[in-house]
């Protein structure tokens, strides 16, 4: 039998599954918007028959919610006829999904119904928790633009990239939040902190300087082989899983010294070990 490929991009409208889409399409893969979940056995036994069809992306959302109760049953009869699925979930914060909607003037597809986009977004989530929680990986989009996600979803699907589990390694601000979508979060305020050295504090952790001062320091040495023996453990694990990316978030007071030279090192090291590795500095970047 001639087994398919499929990733089903489900997730919040307006969290960037078109985008998404777009980028497995670009990978190669045969994209369908909104097909209905209970045809998609059909639509494999003809691509089975056409044996041309190997890699599908389906997109999923709740303008097909007649269609949603019947999903764990339909993605249980197309996994046993050993088609491997992998379901990519886009999530994203309220009120960025409000300043999207204001920015498009686009009204949500449950907005009619429930009389206010904050009820529809409401609505929503509890329409397509059964699908989240089935995911295989969840991107939080809140804090992406559409070249970075686009770069995520090629990272994990690209035929080209290693066997081995990508890595996105990011920094951010306790201030500013936690990262939605991290897997893990390391937190580095409890080492020496930089901005209270007057020459350091305009620099961040990208900085030799702040990255020269952080290294004469007791703490610095044991916390980065720590943390580089988490992940040295872990990251395995999930190759053994298959999971196509995880996301190491590492964070301090304001985002700027301890967080981003510890991100730097430990993607470094991780180059070094062979995963392929992407690096956000959250706070630099947004400017905050």
């Amino acid at each position: 039998m001639n087994t398919s490929h499929v990733v089903i991009v489900t997730g919040l409208s307006g969290s960037g599954k078109s985008t998404a889409i777009r980028a497995l399409e670009d990978l190669g893969f045969f994209c369908i918007d909104n097909l209905p979940l209970v045809m998609l056995d059909k639509f494999l036994a003809l691509a089975e028959a056409n044996g041309q069809v190997r890699r599908v992306a389906l997109g999923v959302d709740v303008r097909e919610r007649l269609f949603l109760d019947a999903f764990p049953e339909a993605l249980a009869g197309v996994r046993a006829t050993g088609h491997l699925v992998e379901i990519l979930f886009l999530d994203c914060a309220d009120e960025s999904l409000v300043r999207r909607y204001s920015a498009t003037r686009r009204r949500h597809p449950l907005e009619s119904e429930t009389g206010s986009l904050a009820a529809a977004l409401t609505l929503e989530r509890q329409l397509l928790e059964p699908l989240k929680e089935q995911a295989a990986w969840i991107i939080d989009t809140t804090s992406l633009n559409v070249h970075q996600l686009k770069a995520r979803v090629m990272q994990a699907w690209d035929p080209q990239r290693s066997r081995r589990t990508g890595v996105v390694v990011m920094s951010f601000g306790y201030r500013n939040g936690v990262p939605r979508e991290a897997d893990y979060v390391i937190d580095c305020r409890g080492l020496p902190n930089p901005y209270f050295v007057d020459e350091l504090r305009p620099l961040t952790g990208r900085d030799p300087e702040v990255r020269h001062f952080l290294e004469q320091q007791p703490e610095w040495a044991v916390f980065r082989d720590r943390v580089l023996d988490l992940f040295r453990t872990s990251l395995p694990m999930h190759e053994a899983e298959e999971r196509p990316v995880v996301t190491i978030a590492f964070g301090c007071t304001g985002g700027q010294h301890r967080s981003v030279a510890l991100a730097v090192t430990a993607a470094d090291a991780l180059r070094t070990d062979g995963h392929a590795v992407s690096v956000t500095h959250r706070e630099l970047e947004e400017g905050r």
